[in-house]
């Protein structure tokens, strides 16, 4: 099953202005874009519920700026775990009073399922008592419902649009390898073929790579293979070294078989992913990385990177067995 928590944070954080004009067009219509938008993920832990520590959900909370001029707090709630969650309208609420609460502005609350089962489509919570009702409604958007949609995505010049797909092919193809591999291959070849830049076909592709995991020995393949495909087109856009730390580690090291190659591989795919998830706040953790010998501890680190919380969590691995 591959590991859609860090990807969705990762798209989210990026292309949130493109997930709601595929997602939610009403709420993006709504919202000046020419102001930006800024996350309050920090914020927002503040307020989280008690015992949901450990929960696999992604939450995201955006401030924006609607266009009639007043500004407004968006809470994007994005379920993405592969069995449904009975609480999930309570969680919403608890969390649309408490954002109230707190800065007295309007909010609203958005869900996207991820899971695979057709039928479950939460989308209000409510309680009544001796006449007293308490009833919220909420947009969702069920992932699913594109299945039948794919060359609508494909073609599609919203870059979510690719991301959204390659989460479906992952539950798709999960038991079936060769299959994954070809849609994670076709997904990249499409967006190379796209274009749109370097940064932007960088960023895409780690979160395809993140989406559609594939064993070792098929990575390897489709680092071949998206190599030549790099030659073909004149586009060296993925960096070999950049694509195999970014393989989970496995594949480190390969050019010239050296230790030092093998270390500053690993490194620079730590450097990669923590800054793509937390920008300049990986700084601090990376000096401490830099200092790291031991192979064994860095694939550890970049292993770990995907997932933590926040850069400072690495310091446990090498705190353990000290280099």
């Amino acid at each position: 099953m591959a590991e859609f928590d860090s990807p969705w944070k990762e798209s989210l954080e990026v292309y949130f202005e493109s997930f709601l004009e595929l997602c939610f067009p009403a709420v993006h219509r709504e919202i000046d874009w020419n102001k930006g938008y800024l996350p309050l993920d920090k914020e927002l832990q503040k307020l989280s519920p008690k015992g949901d520590t450990g929960r696999r959900i992604v939450d995201k909370l955006m401030r924006v700026w609607r266009i009639a001029g007043d500004e407004q707090w968006i809470l994007v709630h994005v379920e993405v775990q592969s069995q449904r969650a009975a609480d999930i309208s309570r969680r919403i609420f608890v969390y649309h009073y408490r954002l109230f609460d707190r800065y007295n502005r309007k909010v609203v609350s958005l869900a996207v399922l991820g899971d695979d089962q057709p039928n479950w489509r939460p989308s209000c919570y409510r309680h009544e008592l001796c006449g007293c009702e308490l009833t919220l409604r909420y947009p969702i958007v069920k992932l699913l419902d594109y299945a039948g949609r794919t060359e609508e995505l494909e073609q599609s010049v919203n870059p979510f649009a690719m991301l959204l797909l390659a989460h479906l092919k992952s539950q798709e193809t999960q038991d079936d390898a060769a299959s994954r591999y070809a849609w994670k291959f076709r997904l990249v070849r499409d967006l190379y073929e796209k274009g749109g830049g370097k940064e932007r076909v960088r960023s895409l592709f780690r979160i395809i790579d993140w989406m559609l995991d594939l064993p070792a020995e098929l990575e390897q393949q489709l680092a071949e293979q998206l190599s030549r495909l790099e030659e073909e087109k004149q586009m060296p856009y993925v960096t070999s070294i950049e694509r195999l730390a970014l393989e989970k580690g496995r594949e480190e090291g390969r050019q010239e078989g050296r230790q030092e190659g093998r270390e500053e591989g690993l490194r620079e795919g730590i450097r990669s992913v923590l800054e793509i998830r937390f920008g300049e706040e990986a700084a601090a953790i990376m000096t401490q990385v830099g200092r790291l010998s031991s192979v064994a501890v860095l694939e550890k680190v970049l292993q770990a990177a995907k997932t933590v919380n926040r850069p400072d969590d690495l310091a446990a691995i090498w705190a353990v067995k000290p280099e």
